[in-house]
């Protein structure tokens, strides 16, 4: 057992999970205070009740995201002490603005929200919600930040060592990290749309599939209404048709903007870490073609076992450099570069343990930089399309009948997720062998780096580690039990499982939706406020 290889799978297993609910607590949070924003101004119904639905799933989603992210940063201290020690003073700024700042004015003004439908005033009640939800992106700015100056580390000199924050402005403005913030923020909003289209998509089809909705001689949908199942009336066709088509705008909206920053992104890494891009397109020689099939040796870590089935002349140089001539560097030219300026074996030093004196290996996992950059661009691509697909299938205001369809637009929701998570992969195991990558900036501040063998925390043993990715990876299993299950069924229960009102207390639908002064569809309906948080 290998203490760092251990502590790396631990890592990565809770961060990759933690993120699964970060993009949607993002995407699906801005969302709704779009959708409030719209009942707001208009009083319509269905709006009040897209607002509710959306925004108890919503809930779900952060309250988890919170729960999975507290191991994270007792992580730092217990499984990477050494890399504590090394990033503390870039990392303490950004860092504490998150939790003191963004996550603050995010929790707190969301406890607003939750329980101030009825003791607030319209207005205020619907900022609360927009504070908490740029809270939220405030709150990913910061952590951005940390992570893109472990991508590109600026604004520090080397003291005894450590490197130390010389410029707090040159850390916040990495343009690295100004650029993945908006590619954060879109794949935030690419997750939102494909969960909106899918669950909007299964409720309409339950509507055609129980007879409630019908589709007339012009094919158009009829409205119909359930009388015997409550909220199953025409305001609730309203709510998934809207809910659909507004999911599919901002898939597609998104897929474009993570587009346009990835291809950003890329021309950044292609300058900041060759390593990783050339790695990332299987490009061993120097060249202009984009890989679009490669195969090699399974876990071969000599790339001239890469062999191009499938190539694009010029399209990595668009990549790269944004023409399609210039030849970008491959691996085997990289390889040396590498070598000369930051060794050929590890430091004999106590802090890299048995690692000590090893040769270093600057060729990431090629399988995984590979094929989890085209997994992020496949599964976006996946998920626009399909987007695309449901606008045009629901031109006449209803889905089709078909089941397989409903099915497959429930699993699309999954295509983002995938989508994000593979980004993330990529580009941390890209990054190997460093923990800290050396920025090649001809003032001299290449030299700010760290390798990952020595970031580990040196008295913690492999047996300790594993000890504890066994417990985290059973206690997180259970949570996302706990998460599906609660999705699930607030899901299946559509509108009336986030309203009660609309079963235990029939209103005027229209009195109920017109805000009102101290307190937001007040009239004759109950008091639902602990029945929407709980």
């Amino acid at each position: 057992m290998d203490a760092l290889e251990i502590a790396r799978w631990q890592f990565g297993i809770t961060t990759v999970y933690h993120f699964m609910m970060v993009p949607l607590t993002i995407g699906l949070g801005l969302v709704v205070a779009v959708i409030q924003t719209a009942w707001h101004r208009t009083g319509k119904p269905e709006y009040l009740r897209m607002t509710k639905f959306w925004g108890k799933l919503f809930l779900i989603n952060f309250i988890m995201g919170v729960a999975t992210g507290i191991v994270q940063e007792f992580q730092f201290g217990m499984a990477w002490s050494e890399y504590s020690r090394f990033v503390g003073d870039v990392f303490g700024a950004p860092l504490a603005l998150e939790a003191l700042l963004a996550f603050f004015v995010e929790s707190t003004f969301l406890g607003l929200w939750i329980f101030g439908w009825k003791q607030l005033k319209p207005g205020i009640h619907l900022a609360c919600l927009w504070i908490a939800v740029v809270g939220s992106v405030f709150s990913a700015y910061f952590i951005i930040v940390a992570n893109s100056w472990m991508q590109h580390p600026v604004g520090v000199e080397m003291i005894d060592g450590r490197p130390v924050m010389t410029d707090a402005w040159a850390v916040f403005t990495n343009n690295t990290a100004l650029v993945a913030v908006p590619h954060t923020l879109f794949g935030a909003l690419a997750v939102a749309g494909g969960f909106l289209l899918g669950i909007a998509w299964y409720h309409l089809w339950r509507r055609r599939r129980d007879g409630v909705d019908t589709v007339g001689a012009d094919g158009k949908v009829v409205p119909g209404e359930a009388g015997d199942i409550p909220g199953r009336d025409k305001n609730d066709h309203k709510v998934w048709i809207r809910s659909l088509r507004i999911g599919a705008v901002v898939a597609m909206i998104s897929f474009a903007g993570t587009a346009l920053t990835g291809d950003l992104q890329g021309k950044l890494m292609f300058e900041q870490q060759p390593m990783k891009m050339a790695a990332a397109e299987a490009a061993c020689h120097d060249g202009t073609g984009f890989s679009v099939l490669s195969i090699g040796n399974l876990g071969s870590q000599n790339c001239d076992d890469i062999v191009a089935l499938i190539e694009v002349p010029g399209i990595l140089s668009y990549l790269a450099k944004g023409d399609f001539t210039t030849e970008v560097q491959g691996v085997n030219s990289l390889l040396p570069q590498y070598k000369e300026a930051y060794g050929t074996h590890l430091p004999d030093n106590p802090i890299y343990g048995e690692r000590a004196g090893q040769e270093i290996d600057y060729l990431p996992v090629m399988e995984v930089t590979y094929w989890g950059f085209r997994m992020m661009i496949g599964f976006g691509g996946l998920a626009a399309l399909a987007a695309l697909v449901a606008l045009w299938l629901t031109r006449n205001g209803t889905v089709p009948e078909s089941r397989w369809l409903m099915r497959l637009a429930v699993f699309g929701i999954l295509a983002p997720f995938g989508a994000n998570a593979a980004g993330w992969i990529f580009t941390e195991m890209g990054r190997q062998p460093f923990v800290v990558a050396p920025n090649p900036d001809p003032n001299g501040i290449d030299q700010v780096f760290m390798f990952t063998a020595a970031a580990v925390s040196p008295g913690v043993t492999a047996g300790e580690l594993l000890a504890s990715l066994i417990t985290l990876t059973a206690i997180y299993a259970v949570l996302l039990v706990v998460e599906v299950k609660l999705l699930v069924k607030y899901i299946r229960g559509g509108v009336v499982s986030a309203m009660p009102e609309l079963v235990h207390a029939p209103v005027d639908e229209n009195e109920d939706a017109t805000p009102g002064p101290g307190g937001q569809g007040g009239g004759k309906s109950a008091d639902d406020v602990l029945a929407f948080a709980y």
